[in-house]
């Protein structure tokens, strides 16, 4: 069975953690705890691949930079997540994340999600906004984003409501079944510039890349 490390990183409070619970366990956790170093194995299927899904959660906090980077060596795949509900989150992944995991694992794949995007319609967050003279992060800046740092894919998921969780681990392992997809196939944006993923290879060619 083939190991999948997966790093998750990203500002504090974005919704990693709860991201990895609400994968792992199929619930929402109901409190917020802040994490220092956290790490879940799962096994999981995916094109009829079974694989050993190791999973680590990292603080993002400025305080935790150090730390953080200890868990960055032999990672197969970043996951980058922002809140769609905070702009702050979406600069830094330009400002900080990419630039630091590119720096620590050149040439690891990275995937760009939009944690929280049930909040781009809750009044209150919306409210809160506005006050500043904000919005939401819509999908086609998030997919810009995506494609100026070079993520393969870019997604957006609601760990409150078990919306698309699934897809993002998914897809985190197909990048590293599929190492030569990125070199065999263009990358694919939507019309609308709201996603962005690479063309899978035919079965046919299955065992070969992966075996």
């Amino acid at each position: 069975m083939q190991t999948v490390k997966c790093v998750v990183v990203g500002d504090g409070a974005v919704g990693k953690t709860c991201l990895l619970i609400s994968y792992t366990t199929n619930t929402f956790p109901e409190e917020y705890i802040p994490t220092v170093f956290d790490n879940y194995s799962t096994q999981t299927c995916v094109d009829g691949r079974a694989v050993s899904l190791n999973l680590w959660d990292t603080a993002g906090q400025e305080e935790y930079d150090r730390l953080r980077t200890l868990s960055y060596p032999q990672t197969h795949v970043f996951i980058i997540c922002f809140s769609v509900a905070s702009p702050s989150s979406h600069a830094n992944v330009r400002h900080k994340w990419h630039p630091e995991v590119s720096h620590h694992c050149p040439g690891v794949p990275v995937l760009l999600v939009g944690t929280k995007r049930d909040l781009r319609s809750d009044r209150e967050t919306l409210e809160r906004l506005k006050e500043q003279g904000l919005t939401p992060t819509t999908q086609q800046q998030g997919a810009a984003l995506a494609r100026s740092i070079g993520a393969v894919r870019y997604l957006e998921c609601s760990a409150l409501l078990q919306e698309g969780v699934r897809e993002v681990f998914n897809e985190a392992v197909r990048a590293v079944l599929y190492p030569n997809a990125k070199k065999q196939a263009k990358k694919v944006w939507g019309s609308d510039a709201t996603l962005c993923h690479l063309e899978v290879p035919d079965r046919s060619a299955l065992h070969n890349v992966i075996s």
